[in-house]
């Protein structure tokens, strides 16, 4: 019987759950922004961090395309959503990643009790439970594996896209507003995947 009673907390420890969700592309010019949510258990959390997990922006592209199957094997439940470009520039970019946060949260089987949010700003159309947490992506785990599963997929369809846009060099700049990708667009215009609200401001267009 002592026994039964030492596994029991273990077990609701493991039950323990940890939303986290993060975007990427915010300060893209060309195409979507992505967001994801991961939802991992106490334990899953220790082995991801032990596999390497960390903010996106701090691992290599190889490193982060080799985590990702790692991560949805090992998270309870995920979702990715995206708004597109012509989405940003109707809505504005702050709108239009809260849409793209919505809708990964709406992927989920289960609304979560409580979500992890990287960065300073509340997810204005959340009905339920948030935190922010500034940094959050180097702070929890969730969020750190929310922002690989997110940057992977937007960089995979950037690399899709580059294909079709080739003289943009997509493969190259993920569609970032590199000086280069910028000098691009001043000589051959813009495509319909560009965020004209955000060249406007640059006077590029």
């Amino acid at each position: 019987m002592q026994e039964k009673k030492e596994e029991d907390p273990l077990q609701l420890l493991n039950k323990v759950s940890e939303t986290g969700i993060d975007e990427v592309g915010k300060g893209a010019v060309f195409g979507p922004v992505f967001s994801a949510v991961v939802v991992l258990t106490k334990k899953n959390k220790s082995i991801l961090k032990k596999l390497g997990v960390i903010d996106s922006k701090k691992l290599t592209q190889k490193k982060r395309q080799s985590l990702l199957p790692k991560i949805l094997l090992l998270s309870s439940d995920y979702g990715i959503g995206q708004s597109s470009a012509r989405e940003i520039d109707h809505l504005g970019i702050r709108a239009a990643t809260e849409l793209s946060m919505i809708r990964a949260l709406k992927k989920l089987k289960k609304k979560p009790a409580e979500i992890i949010i990287d960065g300073p700003l509340l997810l204005r159309p959340w009905e339920g439970m948030q935190r922010n947490i500034v940094s959050g992506d180097s702070k929890f785990t969730a969020i750190a594996s929310a922002s690989i599963v997110a940057k992977v997929s937007r960089d995979n369809l950037m690399e899709r896209l580059g294909k079709k846009y080739s003289g943009y060099l997509l493969f190259k700049n993920k569609g970032y507003g590199t000086k280069e990708h910028l000098s691009i667009i001043k000589e051959n215009g813009i495509t319909n995947l560009h965020r004209k609200s955000f060249l406007q401001k640059s006077n590029l267009i």
